[in-house]
């Protein structure tokens, strides 16, 4: 990063307080829903919200998939962004009918298709469990530690939800371990695609214009929940408004942020910078060129690895953002003082839970290759691999307990796992064998040919004809196969000849290996200082905290506002006029033809995307942006570059969510893709 990309010491130091030691400020922090300060958001705002109305945007608010959304009608009609259905979208296409390329606009209800694999959640309850699940680990060292707080989740889970297919419970640590909350959500796992527009509509731009600002897309799509065959009952929505934003209004944002590092010490902060990220952008990178050399070999490839390559740029993009952040010498120097003053206040002279979480670094430093390639990264994306380890580690995991099990089997959660293993999803034999070959051959590279490891995952074959072998023999892209499989628990499995089932089967042990020593030497000595790092925090600053997010709802505010600092420069809105003066006509300054063909019936002074000072990370995308009156009036779809510090930190003067607005979204409905029904069920009058 430039020196004149960098902000002043002073300013950095005032908005990082919340992201090291104290209360936030201004907009800053990714609230839970029942600790928002409604109080200070009024203040700072202008605004009159309440308890009433914190409620009906968290029971409006919908978890779809890694995005949010939000419901929109009382029919179970949910916007979301269009990067969101991308999957869907991929998974219910072909060649021939490419839903990407023509959009997709069914003309009744009865038309919206299923998404394969597709579910949404709404967040019902909230309730405190900190008490049990500290207790369970009192006096537990290493991988027991783990274990048994993994164990205590579990039961706490199954407790609340057994028996019931239509919710889910989940335990949620916050603040690192210091707090542990059980959520309760409605779930629906029959989610239909109800409308997406050409993904040159919602992509204008490509990769040059993600994470930026201004922006021309139409980065919107509506999802529907069904339950019972029927559109599911949603009485509780937000009430939609299609009026032309203005500049300065308050808005809140709802979603389920990804994961934040602002509570890191300086000591994993260096770790991250020094090994986490590096590894993982140069991996990313390289399997980015493997997809667009495979692209390029032909047009079914093209469309096979269209939409893989468009989540991995935004991935790498990200990447870029947060190691300029964490090597901005200004940037680090601000935390590394904050963090000195909160130890200050804590009086923590010896150095306490800082000092135990710097003796993990060297450890969690050397073991980081293996697990993020044995077990974090196994199988490189390859969806049939995915499959074959859940169908063998499930049945190895089913023989067991649900208390002594790997937590992803706990009983609470198998619902789930069938419910990835029944979807009917297509696979591309090709795209498998791409994955495949990257991860071998990368893994071969780190963790060197010499590691028995490497010498077990590969025997005697390469990367190429391994990959080749297992992607060819294997029939697992059936899904009755693989229910047959799940079904027929540990004894179909260890009899079955599927060369993938072989060679997971093959390799668990060395992957069990690596994720009982990461467990036990990074995990749970983490977890032990973190949680008392986070009683420090809450003696030293009370509640007045958010905790970083972990995925799980969260509510965030701040202003319609453009942004005028070294490197970032802009006004609040673009518009459609401004879309018809950056298209040139070629990729991917290019206008997707239905939209183009409209060009006449739109008003060129629409507003198409807004930018706003909320506190939003990946995860947001698709979070519905609301007013003080709970009207929706946007989706947010991205950030800016410089906004990619947000994992580490807050800044009002950098951090602008992009979003597109509903007014766009209208426009788009009514004028270039005729979906009039939907309109109408929007209430928006003619």
């Amino acid at each position: 990063m430039s020196r004149s990309q960098r902000l002043a010491p002073s300013l950095i130091a005032l908005c990082l307080a919340a992201g090291v030691h104290g209360a936030a400020n201004a907009e800053e922090g990714m609230w839970t829903f029942d600790n928002f300060p409604i109080a200070r958001a009024n203040q700072t705002l202008g605004t009159n919200i309440d308890q009433a109305w914190l409620d009906r945007v968290r029971l409006s608010s919908v978890k779809f998939g890694g995005c949010s959304a939000g419901i929109v009608s009382g029919e179970g009609l949910v916007m979301t962004n269009n990067h969101c259905v991308a999957s869907c979208v991929a998974n219910l296409s072909t060649q021939a009918v490419n839903y990407a390329e023509t959009g997709f606009a069914p003309r009744t209800r009865e038309d919206e298709l299923k998404c394969p694999g597709g579910s949404a959640e709404i967040l019902t309850d909230i309730s405190d469990v900190t008490t049990r699940m500290h207790a369970a680990g009192e006096g537990l060292d290493g991988q027991a530690f783990t274990r048994a707080r993994d164990a205590e989740a579990g039961r706490i889970e199954q407790e609340a939800c057994a028996g019931d297919a239509t919710v889910r419970c989940q335990v949620v640590s916050l603040y690192r371990g210091g707090q542990f909350k059980l959520y309760k959500y409605r779930r629906y796992t029959d989610v239909r695609l109800a409308w997406a527009p050409e993904d040159r509509a919602a992509t204008f731009g490509g990769d040059l214009d993600n994470f930026s600002f201004p922006r021309f897309a139409i980065d919107a799509a509506f999802v529907r929940l069904y339950e019972n065959g029927q559109p599911a009952a949603t009485p509780t929505h937000f009430t939609w408004n299609a009026d032309q934003p203005v500049e300065g209004t308050p808005v809140f944002v709802s979603g389920s942020p990804g994961s934040t590092q602002r509570l890191l010490t300086q000591d994993q902060l260096m770790t991250v910078r020094d090994v986490v990220l590096p590894m993982d952008q140069l991996l990313a990178s390289e399997l980015r060129g493997r997809l667009i050399r495979f692209a390029s070999e032909s047009e079914e490839n093209a469309f096979i690895a269209m939409d893989p390559i468009v989540g991995l740029e935004n991935t790498y993009k990200r990447g870029r953002g947060r190691m300029a952040a964490l090597i901005d010498v200004d940037f680090m120097r601000a935390k590394a003082e904050q963090e000195a003053d909160f130890r200050r206040r804590a009086e923590a002279g010896d150095g306490g839970p800082w000092a135990a979480l710097a003796a993990v670094q060297p450890i969690q430093r050397e073991l980081y290759p293996a697990y993020a390639l044995l077990e974090g990264r196994a199988g490189g994306g390859s969806q049939l691999f995915r499959w074959a380890q859940a169908l063998v580690r499930g049945a190895q995991e089913r023989e067991k307990p649900s208390a002594e099990r790997l937590p992803e089997f706990s009983d609470s959660r198998l619902a789930s796992v069938q419910s990835g293993l029944f979807a009917e999803r297509p696979t591309y034999p090709a795209l498998e064998q791409v994955y495949l070959e990257w991860w071998l051959s990368k893994t071969r590279e780190w963790l060197t040919v010499d590691d028995p490891r490497v010498r077990n995952l590969l025997g005697r074959e390469s990367p190429e004809a391994l990959s080749a072998r297992l992607v060819e023999g294997s029939r697992l892209a059936d899904p009755a196969v693989r229910r047959a499989l799940w079904e027929g628990g540990l004894a179909a499995i260890e009899a079955s000849d599927d060369p993938m089932i072989r060679y997971v089967l093959s390799i668990q042990d060395d992957a069990r290996a690596v994720r009982s020593d990461w467990e036990a030497r990074v995990e749970a000595p983490t977890a032990r200082a973190s949680e008392q790092l986070a009683a420090l925090r809450f003696q030293t600053y009370g509640d007045a905290v958010y905790p970083d997010a972990t995925g799980t709802l969260r509510l965030t505010y701040g202003r319609i506002e453009g942004t005028d600092v070294p490197g970032q420069r802009f006004g609040a809105f673009t518009t459609f006029a401004g879309l018809w003066d950056r298209a040139t006509g070629a990729p991917p300054f290019d206008v997707a033809p239905k939209l183009l063909a409209a060009k006449d019936r739109i008003d060129g002074d629409t507003v198409l995307n807004m930018a706003v000072s909320s506190d939003t990370i990946g995860g947001s995308s698709g979070s519905p942006v609301v007013n003080e009156a709970g009207e929706i009036v946007g989706a947010n779809f991205d950030s800016t570059v410089l906004t990619q510090r947000n994992a580490y930190g807050y800044d009002v003067k950098v951090n602008r969510s992009v979003i597109v607005t509903t007014t766009a979204v209208t426009t788009a409905l009514r004028d270039v893709y005729g979906m009039e029904r939907l309109v109408a069920e929007l209430g928006v009058a003619e």
